[in-house]
């Protein structure tokens, strides 16, 4: 399930999770990756090897509890899982990697994790956000597409498939991200009201194919984010565009990663 020599890990709160730390140059600043719904370390695949090479950044990846090789969780999920994921672990996971400058990017729930985070970040350390297909509030789309899939882990070979990343945490982490996006009372989520305390700058990118959000998530982050936002939309790409235009969100990443360091520009 690991495969990787430098797979290691950290005990946060009582909680032992996974993680990969890859350094790049000296001096420069780490970039955390916060993984989707239905990811872990091994699922980020060779794109933390590619950021380093790409960037010069150390790269660090977790593996949330209760997916690939973390701790278990007890089931359900709070409704307010991912807020929750950046209050209480992620500054945890950043103390006890002695990670102090720093970028995050996350995907899909991740995405929201970083979000979740940006809003309330204290310390000066965090320079920059990214996020890959972003959710702030829910869309039918997306429970019509989760619908799906849980049908396709019921009935495919969805379930062995993730398994080889997850291991014994499979139905945990499936049933912890499906069922809570498919509580009726998640049609009211919304992490909108957070959207204005972020003050770093901030980069969207999204599919014009994904399943799981329209391009209504941007404008509400643009509209809500009070700091400088550079928009990235790909065509013939769906819910992973760094996997289905990996060129493409590397350049947009390597852009943005070189000039998020000046002044933000406020946008209000």
């Amino acid at each position: 399930m690991q495969g990787h020599s430098d797979y290691a890990r950290m005990s946060v709160r009582g909680v032992e999770l996974e993680y990969r730390h890859l350094p790049g140059d000296a001096g420069a600043r780490t970039l955390l990756l916060l993984h989707e719904g239905l990811g872990c370390v091994a699922l980020w695949r060779d794109f933390p090897e590619q950021l380093v090479a790409n960037t010069g950044c150390s790269v660090f990846a977790y593996s949330r509890a209760g997916y690939g090789g973390s701790d278990p969780i007890d089931l359900p999920r709070p409704l307010n899982y991912m807020t929750a994921e950046a209050v209480d672990v992620l500054p945890h996971v950043i103390a006890k990697a002695d990670i102090s400058d720093y970028s995050l990017i996350g995907h899909s729930d991740g995405a929201t994790i970083a979000l979740a985070y940006a809003a309330r970040a204290k310390a000066p350390g965090l320079r920059s956000v990214v996020v890959f297909a972003p959710h702030v509030f829910t869309e039918r789309c997306a429970l019509d597409s989760i619908a799906r899939v849980r049908d396709e882990y019921r009935t495919t070979s969805l379930r062995e498939r993730l398994m080889k990343y997850h291991g014994s945490n499979v139905d945990c982490a499936f049933h912890g991200w499906c069922n809570s996006w498919l509580d009726l009372r998640f049609l009211d989520w919304s992490i909108e009201s957070d959207l204005a305390k972020i003050s770093v700058p901030l980069l969207q990118i999204q599919g014009r194919d994904d399943e799981y959000g329209t391009v209504e998530q941007l404008r509400r982050i643009e509209d809500g984010v009070a700091s400088q936002v550079r928009t990235t939309l790909f065509d013939d790409c769906g819910h992973s565009p760094h996997q289905q235009q990996y060129q493409q969100s590397m350049n947009a990443i390597v852009e943005f990663i070189g000039t998020d360091a000046t002044k933000t520009v406020a946008r209000k």
